[in-house]
């Protein structure tokens, strides 16, 4: 029986416009009954919850999956997302994909990073996880969202801070090995045309920033370059329609070397990464 009430939702998914309408049909199929994506065949018909539809119900009307269910998945953590933070996407990953391997490869006993606009914490608790001795500080600007992310730094060694990311941290100035950000980056012009899982529902401090979407990365430039020490990286995610237009932010005049653009998992331009250059 579940089965079947999963390809019918998928079928309503669908029809609604969902981008991923199996998925999120088994996803909250799974949800609902408490087991996992591939024990869904295990659930009794004598166990079906007709709170699935409501579920289907709230997913037809683009609420975004991971607030129904609470959770957002990162590389390898499970996080707690809802109303007012922002959720984060899985083009992230290969973001801080390039992080860690860049952090790694500086040979830097204890490397000292921070994430910028960090909405659920995501990038600062992965790069804790996954960079086992660094010493990992987070900020964020929104109280709203800040409620999610304390709860999904509790327990981890994040640093994390309330601020504005263009003045945080002036006690790090200069001894920063890595400094990343996925800040927000639409263009307003570009409000129409946004998914609406994330018009309606993500902030809109997370997601616009000025008419071409570059105003706070020109000031992120700023701050990374104010944070970091010579020979230190920053990486600053975009979006695939910026792409080389960020790395003309970072330029030899402003202090920097070796900017460039990297594409995501679907090879287009996704994050821009730049040296400070040495005195």
């Amino acid at each position: 029986m579940l089965l079947a009430e999963v390809a019918q939702a998928t079928q309503r998914l669908a029809d609604a416009g969902v981008p991923s309408p199996r998925n999120d049909a088994e996803e909250l199929a799974a949800f609902v009954h408490g087991v996992k994506r591939g024990e869904l065949h295990s659930v009794k018909d004598a166990d079906f919850d007709a709170r699935y539809w409501e579920t289907i119900a709230r997913r037809e009307q683009r609420e975004p999956l991971q607030h129904i269910t609470g959770l957002a998945y990162f590389r390898y953590l499970e996080l707690q997302v809802g109303p007012g933070v922002f959720v984060p996407r899985p083009e992230t990953e290969s973001v801080v994909g390039w992080a860690i391997d860049a952090v790694r490869a500086m040979d830097v006993v204890e490397p000292c990073i921070v994430d910028l606009c960090t909405g659920s914490g995501a990038i600062a608790l992965a790069l804790a996880q996954e960079v086992p001795r660094s010493r990992v500080h987070a900020v964020e600007l929104s109280e709203e969202a800040l409620r999610w992310t304390r709860k999904n730094v509790e327990g981890s060694r994040v640093d994390l801070r309330q601020g504005n990311a263009l003045d945080a941290f002036p006690d790090l100035d200069g001894h920063v090995d890595l400094v990343i950000s996925n800040p927000p980056y639409i263009p307003l012009t570009e409000w129409e045309y946004v998914a609406p899982e994330a018009r309606d529902y993500d902030p809109e401090l997370a997601l616009f920033s000025g008419e071409d979407g570059l105003d706070l990365i020109r000031g992120l430039e700023r701050t990374a370059h104010r944070l970091l020490r010579p020979g230190g990286v920053v990486v600053i995610e975009h979006a695939d329609t910026q792409g080389g237009q960020v790395p003309w932010i970072f330029t030899e005049e402003r202090g920097w070397a070796d900017a460039a653009d990297h594409p995501d998992l679907n090879n287009r331009p996704r994050f821009a990464t730049a040296r400070r250059a040495m005195p």
